[in-house]
């Protein structure tokens, strides 16, 4: 009786030891599986444009691969639009024409950022004709 029972007591210890090591092993495939989704999204973006989207059973998976890029090349570009944001210092004589200086120099910035990381620009440059059209009539 005594031996049946260490059997089963090491039988069950090697099925926890067994466990453990298959929890690693799918934790550890999981997380490289994930790792080349994002590499391949990433690759898929630079490549096409677009981002993919994620089969429909999958609702967890929330990477952002253009929020991810945009952030990594905006360390450089704001000293070049520190450079453009200044307003001329008539503006301050109308907060509307300063306030719509404001706002073009936030979408010129967005536009660059979008040109910088290749992504669709055509909205972001309307915008900015938008703004610019509404400035010119603001100064007459």
């Amino acid at each position: 009786m005594a031996d049946v029972i260490s059997e089963y007591q090491r039988w069950k210890q090697q099925g926890a030891d067994l466990r453990v090591q298959a929890k690693q092993a799918i934790e550890t495939r999981y997380r490289d599986l994930l790792i080349e989704a994002v590499r391949l999204a990433e690759e898929y973006r630079a490549d096409f444009g677009s981002t993919l989207k994620p089969p429909v059973p999958v609702t967890s998976f929330k990477y952002k691969a253009g929020v991810h890029k945009a952030k990594k090349k905006t360390a450089a570009p704001p000293k070049a639009a520190a450079k453009v944001e200044p307003p001329p210092p008539a503006a301050k004589a109308n907060p509307k024409v300063a306030g719509l200086q404001k706002r073009l120099a936030a979408a010129k910035k967005k536009l660059d950022d979008a040109k910088a990381a290749g992504g669709v620009t055509r909205i972001l440059e309307d915008k900015v004709y938008e703004i610019e059209d509404e400035l010119r009539l603001a100064e007459q």
